[in-house]
């Protein structure tokens, strides 16, 4: 089968396409023929050599956590009878391949009508945003906001807070994604790449700032969108876009009552969580009440082209690698 290699750490040009054995399903295993391959920023991290501390990926390895399409066969243990059923399938590596093997932990039935577009695109993005919701507990009517609410968590998770009755207030860099984000129902947007754009926030939010942020960007600007919160606010930061979480300075937090919560900073959740979280991503996009943004679609051997869209911040939402 066609496989992506990475022999070493490095830039977009480290992707290198290859031939490799196909996968052997191990007991309580399947293998998966997928369609679409998840593709997300925590990808381009790992490959430049950033967060062995959390994610011990070392290589040669096939990069990716996974993707939707049918299972092709089931190893000893599994019932026969999940051959050739439509499911999201999640692994620490592997996810850019024709073929994944996964535990059945591991996978999730699609519903139907679901495609694995659709499917592939919530397979990370969709359980993060529905593990940040549920941790949130949005009030309706309280003001929400959404950094970096263009990409494949952020628009959902505008999406969400709307649903949840929030006002929210999407900040994201240039017109064409702050038009998206007003499209998401997003009530306010804001360019953060300009000077001073969390008070803006904090303006449009009446003043006080939002009750509620979520920081899908780290660095420097998740201090920004930190100084958005109103005191005795919540700020919720799981992105590392600029390379690092947002480092906030916990005597500030304490002055302001902010509740601050690294949504990744114990690693990532347990199996369980994420297959219950997944679900009800997968149910949500079934009922059409989200709908994952697919920016950018790639055959599988331009992986490095996908890399590189979402390091130089050009890609809408989600990207997948299609086999």
């Amino acid at each position: 089968m066609r496989a992506i290699q990475v022999r070493e750490f490095g830039g977009p040009e480290v992707l290198v396409p290859e031939e490799v054995p196909d996968p052997v399903a191990g007991p309580g295993q399947v293998v998966v023929g997928l369609a679409a391959a998840d593709v997300i920023y925590l990808d381009t991290l790992l490959r430049a050599g950033w967060g062995g501390e959390y994610f011990p990926v070392k290589p040669p390895y096939v990069p990716g956590g996974g993707g939707a399409g049918r299972v092709l066969s089931v190893g000893e243990g599994v019932d026969s009878g999940w051959i050739g059923r439509h499911v999201v399938a999640r692994a620490s590596t592997g996810g850019y391949a024709e073929q994944l093997v996964a535990a059945m932990e591991e996978i999730v039935e699609v519903p139907d009508g679901v495609s694995s577009l659709d499917a592939a695109a919530v397979l990370h993005d969709g359980a993060t945003a529905m593990i940040l919701t549920d941790k949130a507990k949005i009030a309706p009517g309280e003001w929400v906001l959404v950094a970096a609410a263009t990409g494949g968590a952020g628009s959902l998770l505008v999406q969400l807070a709307r649903t949840a009755g929030a006002r929210v207030v999407a900040a994201a860099r240039g017109e064409r994604k702050l038009a998206l984000a007003r499209e998401l129902g997003a009530e306010i947007a804001i360019d953060y790449s300009q000077q001073g754009w969390q008070h803006q926030v904090r303006e449009a939010a009446g003043g006080s700032g939002v009750g509620l942020a979520f920081d899908g960007a780290g660095g420097e600007l998740g201090k920004a969108a930190f100084e958005a919160v109103a005191p005795g606010g919540r700020f919720i930061t799981y992105g590392t876009s600029s390379g690092a979480f947002a480092d906030i300075d916990p005597k500030a937090a304490e002055q302001r009552q902010v509740q601050v919560t690294n949504a990744l900073e114990a690693g990532p959740p347990d199996l369980a969580t994420v297959r219950d979280m997944l679900t009800q991503a997968l149910t949500l996009t079934a009922q059409d009440r989200i709908h994952p943004v697919i920016g950018a679609t790639y055959p599988l051997e331009r992986a490095g082209d996908a890399h590189t869209s979402l390091e130089q911040r050009t890609t809408l939402g989600k990207s997948l690698l299609l086999t």
